[in-house]
């Protein structure tokens, strides 16, 4: 943000009445003085410490309001200085007076948008486009100074252009133009990346059930079952999803919709213990394929009593644990 105020000149004046209305320019017939021309630089020098004063209070130099303040002011400057004979400085100073004092209030909200002093020509509604999209951009915060400025920028090239045309409004749309390519650099720059989510984690268990059973009691072991949940908990994994599959061996003896009806039993088993581990209902989700997916053949086995325990890992519940690393 461009400062035109000289520091020397703040050091040599006196500060005048801090209220709104206090801050008044010379009428522009007036301005022929030197008592006129310095009691006008002193109501300048007069608003210039009021925003040092806010800035000192805490309110840091790149907030949106502060640096529309100091902008107003600094585009008032130096209009006057260039012997602006309309109402423009006098209207901008006002503007930067507006700000200062409601800052000083405390007044929240405060005011988001740029009045067309003096009746400004709204030149490149491109840019007051960009700089509006700017202020809801996540990264606003980082170019707050930017956009308060090339906004001030922009009114002070359509009064110019109201006054004298294109050449003398161009330079202020340029400083504009490169408030908003340097606005959007900042606000980009200033989001943080989101974070990479936490890649899964897949545990696998099968509990295995003796012979044409399906309850808890009916369980060969729920050894690696355990051991997997003991690891999600000593790795400090959050357990999003637990799937169940239920599986029936290729002994149809009362016919393969019995073996349907077993897998399902026992899946309702497993998602029954694991209750009791503390998992939560909505987490499972089940699933039966009864005799359908065998993995182990057995072939030839005798006796029964062997056949039984050869074809014990198709009797099972597969159950596969989805867990991310806890954050």
């Amino acid at each position: 943000m461009r400062c035109i105020l000289p520091i020397a000149l703040l050091a040599a004046l006196s500060a005048t009445s801090a209220s709104a209305e206090a801050t008044r320019l010379n009428a522009e017939g007036d301005r022929i003085t030197d008592d006129a021309v310095h009691a006008d630089h002193e109501a300048y020098a007069a608003v210039q410490e009021r925003i040092h004063a806010l800035n000192e209070g805490g309110r840091p130099v790149r907030d949106y309001h502060l640096s529309k303040a100091q902008c107003w002011l600094d585009v008032s400057f130096h209009e006057y200085t260039r012997n602006d004979r309309s109402a423009f400085t006098q209207g901008a100073l006002d503007e930067s007076v507006k700000l200062v004092a409601a800052m000083e209030g405390k007044v929240e909200p405060l005011p988001m948008e740029t009045p067309l002093v003096n009746d400004a020509a709204r030149l490149r509604p491109d840019l007051w486009e960009k700089f509006a999209g700017l202020k809801q951009h996540a990264g606003f915060r980082c170019a707050q100074q930017l956009v308060a400025c090339g906004e001030v920028e922009l009114v002070h090239a359509g009064n110019e252009y109201n006054q004298q045309q294109w050449r003398h409004a161009r330079p202020y749309v340029q400083i504009a133009e490169e408030n908003t390519a340097e606005a959007q650099r900042a606000a980009e720059a200033c989001v943080p990346p989101t974070p990479a989510l936490p890649a899964p984690v897949t545990l696998s268990a099968d509990v295995a059930f003796e012979f044409d059973r399906h309850t808890q009691a009916d369980v060969r072991s729920f050894d690696a079952l355990t051991a997997a949940l003991d690891r999600a908990r000593q790795e400090k994994l959050s357990i999003t999803a637990i799937e169940l599959v239920g599986h029936a061996d290729r002994l149809a003896g009362r016919g393969a919709e019995y073996n349907r009806w077993l897998s399902e039993r026992r899946a309702a088993t497993i998602a029954a213990w694991l209750g009791t581990q503390g998992i939560e209902a909505s987490l499972l989700r089940s699933s039966y394929r009864g005799d359908s997916e065998q993995v182990k053949a057995c072939e030839g086995v005798t006796p029964p009593s062997a056949l039984h325990e050869c074809l014990l890992p198709n009797r099972r519940v597969e159950v596969r644990i989805t867990a991310v690393p806890q954050r």
